[in-house]
């Protein structure tokens, strides 16, 4: 999301006025903010199966229909519009790894909103519950540094983008992001 396809001001403007109750702003966002989701998207399915064809929307569809879906949204900007849809994709990811492992165990039956098969393999949703795990690890270390992650991996926002959103300067955010990826890589390699 380093160079987005349209005016960060023009989609900020209109989450605002989608917020203020405006549905002709949300129909003239959607378009704008939907091929941003798919790039992020793509971004996490990169590593999947080549015949999954329908992963990326799967994952984009979920999550849009969560996003749009909020009775009374306050989105400050594109930023926190992207960095929420960040923790629904990754929450979609985890739920469905989740699911997918109770599976594998003879677990009961979970409700699963998106058709499984599109989404992810049996290997990227145990990569993708290892990295939830250690992040959830690293939270409770130092939240702020796990929240960097979450927004630059699952988010794909930027460092400036992450510093607005998080209300800190951008060269911490680059701190935060050498730190956690090292000790990410740390804790995910020596784990195994």
């Amino acid at each position: 999301m380093d160079e987005p396809s349209v005016s960060p001001h023009r989609v900020t403007q209109l989450l605002r006025e989608w917020t203020q109750g405006d549905d002709s702003a949300l129909a003239e966002l959607t378009p704008l903010v939907y091929e941003e989701l798919r790039r992020l998207a793509h971004h996490f399915m990169e590593g999947q199966r080549p015949d999954h064809t329908l992963q990326t929307t799967a994952l984009v569809d979920e999550a849009y229909l969560r996003l749009a879906d909020q009775t009374s949204p306050s989105w400050q900007n594109r930023a926190h519009f992207f960095a929420v849809a960040a923790r629904a994709m990754r929450q979609i990811l985890v739920n469905y790894a989740k699911s997918s492992r109770a599976q594998k165990r003879g677990g009961g039956a979970l409700k699963v909103e998106l058709d499984e098969g599109a989404i992810v393999s049996p290997e990227q949703s145990q990569a993708i519950l290892d990295l939830h795990e250690a992040l959830e690890k690293l939270g409770t270390l130092d939240s702020r540094k796990a929240r960097v992650v979450e927004l630059k991996y699952f988010g794909g926002l930027n460092h400036d983008e992450i510093a607005e959103v998080m209300k800190i300067s951008t060269v911490t955010v680059r701190r935060d992001w050498v730190f956690a990826k090292a000790w990410l890589y740390d804790e995910l390699h020596n784990a195994n």
